[in-house]
């Protein structure tokens, strides 16, 4: 079975309700690369697993992530940054719509790399880094120190599209998403893992300081 076959088998199967097909339309009217239905499903279970209570995302969108990672913790706080007004508008009406309380849904206006820095650490059980490439180094540091231990930092779209593979491509994106997996195979401080479905999603885990 070839690998699309594969990945639009994995598509299909992650059912999509109507308020995340309504998020994923408003994704695409609006430009933005939203996360494949398999990616979003690898979410949800994700934050199932970890029943997480507090989940943080750098990249709002349309709300597409967002959506998939509450209904795998339906009682968890979503806390979203995104330097786009008119994207968050989008995602709050879709978690109006799929009745997500006002007060589960805390949107954040703003630059990452500027918010970050003033959110507590050890306070989310799930981060999601689902923004520009180019930043992905600065992102996940600063997620790394504001997951608990045990949570996970979840980067998507982390293959680019099958790119980070390619040795044929060299530009800086890739080559800092190479460095990023390559620091992270030779960390004990982290369990990470790449999971090939969508464009690829890596998943760090933060192990316990050592005693």
């Amino acid at each position: 079975m070839t690998t699309s076959l594969i990945a639009k088998y994995l598509d299909e199967l992650a059912a999509e309700d109507e308020v995340l097909t309504g998020a994923r339309d408003a994704s695409h009217e609006l430009g933005i690369a939203a996360v494949a239905p398999s990616v979003g499903a690898q979410l949800a279970a994700i934050a199932a697993a970890t029943q997480a209570q507090a989940i943080l995302e750098v990249g709002t969108g349309a709300g597409v992530s967002g959506l998939w990672l509450l209904r795998g913790a339906p009682q968890a706080t979503l806390t979203s940054i995104d330097t786009e007004l008119d994207h968050q508008q989008h995602a709050r009406a879709a978690f109006a719509k799929a009745g997500i309380p006002v007060t589960r849904a805390r949107l954040i206006t703003g630059r990452a790399r500027d918010v970050l820095p003033r959110m507590n650490e050890g306070s989310y059980d799930v981060v999601l880094i689902d923004a520009d490439p180019a930043g992905v180094l600065e992102y996940v540091e600063h997620a790394l120190s504001l997951v608990r231990v045990g949570g996970s930092v979840l980067v998507a779209h982390a293959l680019l599209g099958g790119r980070v593979a390619d040795p044929a491509q060299r530009d800086d994106a890739v080559g800092d998403l190479r460095d990023l997996l390559r620091a992270l195979s030779a960390s004990d401080a982290v369990q990470a893992a790449v999971s090939p479905v969508g464009d690829g999603l890596l998943q760090i885990v933060r192990r316990p300081d050592p005693a």
